[in-house]
């Protein structure tokens, strides 16, 4: 798989009969095919873990939700303590440029979860907005804080 702008790590990968390579994610406790997103997925998960400290408790990938009557899906939420939304991740191939439509993904699943913070990443380039409901505004961070940071910064 290629090489990601992030740390490496090392992942149960197996083949499976003709269909290609599967992975095992820990978080849904089970093997999924191994797309160039899920490598993404996977890889970005064990980032916010073993680098920015997130609790592996509080963090699912595939959340269903429905939006104006139609199923979507989220591609990694990250809880609270108290179980509250925090951080929504929306994840892309590398091969695919993040644009505005991505960010409008991950903004209409936003509208259902009311996250404080959005990242949004294809594994080379990662970007983290905070959200501020308060003011109507948002404004871009530097980097993606460990997750103590995020938690105690918190409405």
């Amino acid at each position: 798989m290629q090489h990601l702008n992030l740390p490496e790590y090392q992942f149960n990968i197996k083949k499976k009969g003709n269909d290609g390579l599967v992975i095992l994610d820990t978080l849904r406790k089970r093997w999924v095919a191994l797309t160039p997103e899920e490598w993404v997925r996977q890889n970005f998960v064990r980032y916010l873990i073993e680098d920015r400290e997130f609790p592996a408790a509080l963090m699912n990938n595939e959340i269903s939700l429905t939006q104006n009557g139609i199923k979507r899906r989220c591609d990694t939420l990250v809880a609270d303590r108290q179980g509250l939304p925090l951080v929504i991740v929306e994840y892309k191939a590398p091969t695919i440029e993040i644009s505005q439509k991505t960010f409008d993904q991950i903004v209409r699943y936003n509208m259902v979860l009311r996250a404080q913070y959005l990242i949004v990443t294809n594994g080379m380039r990662h970007y983290c907005c905070k959200i501020d409901y308060e003011n109507n505004s948002y404004a871009f961070l530097q980097e993606i804080p460990p997750y103590n940071v995020l938690a105690i910064n918190h409405n």
